[in-house]
């Protein structure tokens, strides 16, 4: 039979993605059936492409077919003799209405051009319509939205007026398809951020805390975070994170130390972008001295004297000289120009040159700022070699007698002393007359002289760590004083007389002890001895005959004994004369009585035998006449009349007559009221 071949379709029309199959018929006998592509390649079996083949029929199958399937598929029969015969089948292949991967929400930055994608694909290609609130968008009514021929729709400046569900919309008029996609577009305000107070004060150490506060908007919120040094600060205990509505943050530093001063940043971050902003804290802190150390120096060396203090601001610092009072500041230099003071940064350094001991003592530093102020004392040490306090040398003593030389000393540290004689050294415990008494600043050597030998020079070493000093004493044999000379009397009476006289010129090397006044009548062989008291040049001799002439002289004494007498001199006593007039002071007595008081003056060598008073009223002329004993240092007038002016004449008599008389007036007061007073007590 001749060859026929038929296929079971002429012309397909398949969507992208769809399915099908054709099947190839031969009449006759084949002895092959194959299927050929539209581009004239013979069909394999594949993945996408199967073939089920017998022996006059021949199936092939499309599976999930794409744009570039479309074309003549040509089934082709081959029979024993060669002779072939086709048939075709056009297959043609449109793309469905698809929205590929369409994004919502999609989200823009303000300001910038947004480009909402709508990726929808069909053949024929389709026609795309947008829409917001359930309007047409046209370009003539909308002037910053274009579509464009990718089919997005473009937004100029967009703004967060422009957010909301946008509809994109394609159809295919030749299949009378259609469908949409809601995509929703948002659009995010990046962060604006602002501050009420940008700079502030605290102080240190005084449990106060701050509080900074950001101001946020944007599109979404914010996220704000604290940051300082480069770093993001965390919760703890000193800092606390709060947020309020209305966009405010807000960090408080709690117990604000010294190290929590510095510059702050508030960061704002969204988005859309991020904003930041700095915030400063000044944190004040208490002056407060940190290094001040007690200094030693050497005496004509130089001290260096350093106080180190900090604070915010950093204080001034001054000094202060407790000794006088005197104050130092930064740049001062005394009149003298030993003390100078120079700082900076927090330290200050007080020099001084030429170090005396009148420096030594203590210091003040003073930190001073508005803030407040600290001080902290020190105190200057001054070291020195040994210095001889006594310029007392020559000691004097004789055989037997012990005496001590005393070796007094000023040092720091405290200086070792020793004894020499003759370049030996003087034991501690000392010799058979020598022993060494020591204490701190002071070396006394006690030397009993046995012979001359013990006599000359002693040597006292006082040696510390900065020097060594040598002072030379010299034991010298003692001597009796001179003659005390310029003898001289004076207030020679008949009784007494009162000898002054010049101290020697040597007192031979030991204290004078006293005085030995000897006196005799002239002519006698007696001398009479009178001691002054202690060492005064004056001695009164009593119990002097009257109208006598005595010699007297003087002769100094000390430890060694008696000196030579002085020049003797002669004097003699008054005769016996009438006593000299007394003294007379009143008092009231009791009632009608006057007590006069009477004092002796010289009696003219003999005692004072009576008194004679004479007293009378001023208007009388008669005398009363009252003989007081001369032993009596009084006389009571009585009695006598009120209101009344007496007058008085006493006269002192000795054996040898009268003195001359002593007047004396006195007023005797009105007569006291008695009774009134009676009447008051009882009252």
């Amino acid at each position: 039979a001749a060859l026929q071949v038929s296929i079971s379709l002429n012309k397909v029309e398949l969507s992208v993605g769809e399915s099908k199959f054709f099947i190839c018929t031969a009449i006759g006998e084949p002895v092959r059936l194959e299927w050929y592509n539209p581009q004239g390649e013979r069909i394999v079996p594949s993945k996408r492409m199967a073939l089920h083949t017998e022996t006059s029929r021949s199936r092939l199958i499309i599976y999930n077919a794409i744009i570039e399937d479309a074309g003549i598929y040509r089934c082709l029969a081959t029979d024993a003799s060669g002779h072939t015969e086709e048939a075709s089948v056009v297959l043609e292949i449109y793309q469905r209405l698809t929205f590929r991967d369409v994004q919502s929400p999609q989200e823009f930055r303000h300001g910038e051009t947004a480009e909402v994608v709508c990726d929808v694909i069909s053949s024929p290609v389709p026609v795309v319509v947008w829409y917001y609130q359930d309007k047409e968008i046209t370009e003539e009514h909308h002037s910053r939205f274009q579509l464009l021929a990718n089919n997005n729709l473009q937004i100029h400046q967009v703004t967060k007026a422009d957010e909301g569900v946008y509809r994109c919309e394609a159809s295919v008029e030749a299949r009378g398809e259609i469908d949409f996609v809601d995509i929703a577009v948002v659009v995010n305000v990046p962060p604006v951020l602002s501050v009420f107070q940008q700079s502030f004060n605290a102080t240190a150490d005084n449990q106060e805390s701050v509080t900074f506060t950001c101001i946020t908007s944007g599109s979404p919120d914010p996220v704000v975070t604290w940051h300082r040094k480069g770093q993001q600060l965390e919760l703890s205990e000193q800092y606390i994170f709060n947020r309020l509505e209305g966009g405010h943050s807000m960090l408080t530093i709690r117990n604000i130390r010294q190290g929590n001063g510095g510059t702050y940043t508030c960061r704002a971050t969204n988005k859309a972008g991020s904003q930041e902003r700095e915030l400063f804290l000044k944190v004040f802190v208490q002056p407060h001295i940190t290094q001040l150390k007690n200094v030693t120096a050497v005496e004509g060396s130089a001290a260096m004297i350093s106080c180190v203090a900090d604070g915010e601001p950093l204080p001034d610092i001054s000094w202060r000289r407790a000794s006088d009072g005197q104050t130092f500041m930064d740049g001062d230099k005394s009149q003298d120009g030993r003390f100078e003071v120079r700082g900076r940064h927090g330290k200050s350094v007080l020099t001084i040159s030429g170090v005396r001991l009148s420096d030594l003592g203590r210091f003040d530093c003073e930190a001073l700022s508005r803030i407040g102020g600290h001080q902290k004392s020190m105190f200057l040490d001054i070291e020195y070699i040994p210095k001889f306090l006594t310029n007392h040398t020559i000691y004097y003593s004789w055989e037997g007698n012990p005496v001590n030389i005393s070796c007094d000393v000023m040092s720091n540290p405290p200086a070792t002393m020793l004894w020499r004689r003759e370049r030996f050294t003087i034991s501690a415990e000392g010799t058979a007359n020598t022993r060494v008494h020591s204490a701190e600043g002071k070396s006394v050597l006690e030397v009993t002289p046995m012979s001359d030998r013990d006599f000359g020079r002693y040597n006292c070493t006082a040696r510390n760590n900065i020097g060594i000093r040598y002072q030379e004493f010299i034991l010298a044999q003692a001597d009796v004083p001179s003659n005390p000379y310029s003898v001289r009397l004076s207030a020679v009476s008949q009784r007494l007389a009162t000898v002054t006289f010049m101290k020697p010129d040597s007192h031979g090397g030991v204290p004078i002890s006293y005085y030995l006044v000897q006196y005799k009548e002239v002519g006698s062989q007696d001398w009479r001895d009178v001691r002054s008291h202690s060492v005064q040049t004056t001695v009164v001799l009593t119990g002097l005959e009257p109208n006598t002439t005595y010699e007297v002289r003087v002769a100094a004494v000390n430890g060694k004994g008696q000196g030579e007498f002085s020049h003797t001199e002669t004097f003699q006593t008054l005769p016996i004369r009438e006593p000299s007039p007394p003294a007379v002071h009143g008092q009231r007595g009791v009632g009608k009585a006057y007590r006069l008081g009477l004092v002796k003056q010289d009696d003219g060598g003999m005692p004072i035998v009576e008194y004679i008073v004479k007293y009378k009223t001023d208007k009388e002329e008669q005398w009363m006449t009252k003989l007081v004993p001369g032993a009596n240092d009084f006389a009571m007038l009585q009695p006598l009349q009120w209101n009344t002016r007496y007058e008085v004449e006493i006269t002192a008599r000795n054996v040898k007559g009268l003195s001359e008389p002593t007047f004396y007036q006195f007023f005797m007061p009105q007569k006291p009221d008695i009774t009134g007073k009676s009447m008051m007590k009882e009252n």
